[in-house]
């Protein structure tokens, strides 16, 4: 990256990017002005997320929620900000399955653990010491908080969010824009758009 890297988003996810050993980090951008021309774990706020069509870095979005990361991605791309923009982080100490593959945009963190054939999509955050085991289908947007784990050929949705430590049987489906709940235990498949907690976990709440 010639031009270096941005970071949208002066998040506690950019200051984590930023720990995790990530290089080339010439500034963020955030659309809070208190907190332009200071600095982020010794990065400078060098912006507002539009400015990101007028320069040529590339671009990394670390904004911690799955639905607001999409709608960021989205307002960029009005602006003109295409794919090839958008950089992947994958930290030093994850362990990546030569036969899976991460998606632009794509961050994860320290301690995750991708095994065989598994397909992650575009702008998914995956926290800290997470197994993602084969075949499984991370859609874009997707978040994995700290310590998921999925068992084999689960398949989660766009947008959707699993909390800390929740874990997930073989062979389900995690709803688009669904919540599972920390510490969960997934038995059943979860539909789109609801909220789901327990152990096992059962239906809490469904957006209206």
């Amino acid at each position: 990256m010639a031009d270096g890297l941005l970071l949208v988003g002066a998040s506690g996810l950019a200051r984590e990017v930023l720990a995790a050993g990530i290089t080339g980090v010439v500034g963020i951008l955030d659309d809070d002005a208190r907190l332009h021309g200071t600095h982020i774990a010794g990065i400078p706020v060098v912006g507002a997320v539009d400015d990101a069509s007028a320069r040529t870095e590339s671009l990394l979005v670390c904004v911690g929620p799955s639905q607001a990361r999409r709608a960021l991605v989205a307002r960029l791309g009005r602006r003109g900000v295409g794919d090839d923009r958008y950089a992947t982080f994958v930290a030093r100490s994850a362990r990546i399955g030569a036969s899976s593959d991460v998606g632009f945009g794509s961050i994860l963190l320290d301690g995750v653990v991708v095994t065989a054939d598994a397909s992650i999509g575009r702008h998914v955050v995956i926290m800290p010491n997470c197994t993602i085991t084969h075949d499984d289908v991370l859609s874009d947007f997707a978040t994995l908080a700290a310590g998921v784990s999925l068992g084999g050929t689960v398949q989660v949705g766009e947008a959707a969010y699993l909390g800390m430590n929740a874990s997930v049987r073989q062979g389900l489906a995690i709803g688009s824009e669904s919540t599972v709940g920390m510490g969960a235990v997934v038995l059943e498949h979860v539909p789109a758009e609801a909220t789901w907690a327990g152990v096992p976990a059962r239906e809490i709440g469904a957006r209206a």
